[in-house]
């Protein structure tokens, strides 16, 4: 009895998995703004591969100078760097002296506590200090604009797919809807249209317009795909400042394999010399 009871219990499975399987799907809707989206645009950066600028693809030092000088007179009024130390800044190519001076003189001093009267304060930042918040918490962040949370950008490059590409494609690809957008679906105050946003709707502002910044003699024009460049490099930088040692380290590991393999082989040979098949 309890066999066949086993038995019936499985071909009532079986029958049950072959109608679900044979039966008709409903038709799943399509969202409509998914044609609108865009792949991010595709730029040769200095560390590109593992050969590269500097042999070993590394950053342009001046390149990322300019950015950081983008992310410092336009970003940081909303967005934070708070896992970059000020002294990391003399691995662009700053002199200690730069550094000291643009601590000093950032744009957000850095939290502390009276030692006189025990309540909060503020002091200007020294070389240890990490670069400050620019809100204090979420919900600070959040009542500044609009409820949208302005991400903290020291890993922004990793934390999105073709992080450099993305964050040059995100800040140069504002532009107004196609006149065929869905008219239901299309932004509206206080967002805006962005083809490389995963919404299409973005509440930052298009940050950048052209001469915003003002780069110093003999360097390139500052035109809005420019600096989206440069602040798109020294992001890249900020997320991996040690990609350079990392791809030399990588080569010399390469090449100790090479002579190894080399190595291995001659002394394969010279001890199977003496067998003869």
């Amino acid at each position: 009895m309890v066999r066949l009871f086993g038995i019936a219990i499985g071909a009532v499975f079986c029958v049950v998995l072959l109608f679900a399987a044979l039966s008709p799907r409903e038709a799943t809707e399509v969202d409509p703004t998914l044609a609108f989206h865009k792949h991010p645009k595709q730029v040769h950066w200095s560390w590109d591969g593992p050969i590269g600028l500097g042999v070993f693809g590394g950053y342009d030092r001046v390149q990322l100078q300019r950015g950081f000088q983008v992310y410092k007179e336009v970003c940081s009024a909303c967005h934070s760097l708070n896992r970059v130390a000020f002294r990391n800044l003399t691995e662009i190519g700053f002199s200690e002296a730069e550094v000291k001076a643009i601590a000093k003189n950032w744009v957000h001093e850095v939290p502390t506590i009276n030692q006189e009267t025990g309540e909060a304060a503020t002091r200007p930042a020294i070389l240890s200090d990490k670069m400050p918040l620019v809100y204090a918490n979420e919900i600070a962040a959040r009542a500044a604009n609009n409820n949208a949370l302005p991400p903290d950008l020291s890993l922004i490059t990793k934390a999105r797919a073709d992080g450099s590409n993305y964050v040059y494609s995100l800040i140069s690809g504002f532009e107004d809807a196609p006149a065929d957008f869905p008219a239901d679906r299309r932004p509206e105050a206080p967002l805006h249209y962005n083809p490389y946003f995963h919404s299409l709707a973005i509440a930052m502002a298009p940050p950048l317009s052209a001469g915003q910044v003002t780069y110093a003699e003999g360097q390139p024009e500052a035109t809005v795909d420019q600096m989206s460049q440069d602040v798109a490099a020294f992001l890249t930088w900020a997320a991996e400042p040690k990609m350079e040692s990392r791809k030399r380290a990588g080569l010399g590991v390469i090449v100790f394999l090479l002579i190894l393999t080399s190595l291995a082989y001659m002394s394969k040979r010279r001890v199977w010399a003496a067998i003869k098949h």
